[in-house]
């Protein structure tokens, strides 16, 4: 599928019909044809707790004070981008096989679960996501061994996967919990390469995934909210889903020179980037908000079409001078609450974080112990 713009989505969404189901919060009507975001617009963080395949190896656990925090700053949402495998049993001194994948380890998502209501105590929805799924993740890393697009024993295992975590919140409300289905699908030519060449999921094959996933979760309520990822490593719309009662989730990432400057697993080369600035020249380009204006046209246009819009992954490595990562960031922030669209900071600590962040640049407010960047605070609760 190519990239839609405007035109192209308004036509390929006129599948859109009286059909759409509704669930709250979550599309309405289609007769009624809504001018605004029909999501809610959550805000929040993206909690990496359960990010990495390796628990031993993972980021220090949230604690109940900072969803307290958070809760206390005004923020209602938290996204839990999981890999399976910190889940899962196997031997670790291998790479897993495809006989392994669906051998849960129940003391693991007990740990999860436990997150997820100690968040909910606070009044923060909590969206579960796979972000590494048995055959695809956008991050090299670990050795899969199967792709989730080519094999169908990954698809079966995918779904699995995600009927295990519907039936293990079934009693739970919508209000409260969602499932993100696939963090960023995007095709790539070697799934071991952080810097291989990605391209879009077919629309087809992308409709599959969505459609067998959301038919697992909602088996054991159907009410459940879904979400998925937009298409290309999350930039664009999936006008192939629109009829399926699923929400979309969007990036605010662009331009990347800005989001992830020096970043090493996006730029080979770190050393002779153009230095960033918004707005402004940077190398070819002039960077303004106008580029962001028309980057979320397409998502704007969907949620005009009862199709619920959130942009689950924002934010900037802490190479970027602070001022420029403000500047933009604010842009990005007002365009997506201009357009009724919540968003989620990649990440609540770390070097994408309002706390420990690790910039040069900042100076820190002392917060029990952490380094807060109370200027992106502030921002942040400005929007």
């Amino acid at each position: 599928m190519h990239n839609p713009n405007r035109r192209d989505f308004l036509i390929q969404s006129t599948a859109l019909t009286a059909g759409l189901l509704s669930a709250p919060g979550l599309l309405t009507s289609a007769s009624a044809r809504p001018l605004k975001n029909p999501m809610p617009r959550w805000k929040g963080f993206n909690l990496l707790d359960f990010f990495s395949p390796d628990p031993a190896k993972g980021r220090p656990a949230t604690t109940e004070e900072h969803l307290q925090w958070m809760a206390d700053w005004g923020f209602d949402f938290i996204r839990l981008p999981m890999a399976y495998p910190s889940y899962v049993q196997f031997d670790r001194s291998k790479p897993i096989t495809v006989a392994e994948v669906r051998n849960i380890d129940t003391q693991a998502t007990d740990r999860i679960e436990q997150l997820v209501y100690l968040a909910q105590k606070y009044g923060l929805h909590v969206s579960l996501n796979l972000h590494r799924a048995p055959g695809f993740c956008v991050n090299a890393g670990f050795e899969e061994p199967y792709n989730l697009w080519q094999d169908a024993q990954a698809m079966d295992d995918f779904v699995y996967h995600w009927a295990f975590w519907a039936k293990r919140f079934a009693q739970t409300s919508s209000k409260k919990i969602s499932f993100d289905l696939l963090n960023e699908p995007c095709t790539r030519e070697d799934m071991n390469d952080q810097h291989s060449k990605r391209g879009p999921i077919p629309g087809e094959l992308y409709r599959k995934m969505a459609l067998e996933a959301s038919q697992a979760i909602r088996a054991h309520n159907p009410e459940h909210f879904i979400i998925a990822d937009g298409n290309n490593v999350g930039s664009s719309v999936i006008p192939e889903i629109t009829d399926l009662n699923i929400a979309q989730s969007c990036r605010g990432y662009n331009p990347g020179i800005i989001s992830h400057y020096k970043a090493p697993w996006v730029f080979k080369e770190t050393d002779n980037l153009p230095k960033p600035k918004w707005p402004g020249q940077v190398g070819d380009k002039y960077l303004s908000r106008a580029m962001l204006e028309a980057q979320y046209e397409p998502w704007i246009a969907l949620t005009k079409q009862g199709v619920g819009v959130h942009c689950g992954e924002c934010g900037c490595f802490n190479k970027t001078p602070h001022a420029v990562f403000l500047a933009w960031f604010e842009d990005v922030l007002d365009v997506l609450k201009t357009n009724g669209i919540g968003y989620a900071l990649w990440e609540f600590r770390g070097s994408f974080g309002l706390l420990d962040s690790g910039r040069e640049d900042v100076v820190y407010e002392d917060w029990h112990g952490h380094k807060l960047d109370r200027k992106l605070l502030d921002l942040l609760r400005k929007y």
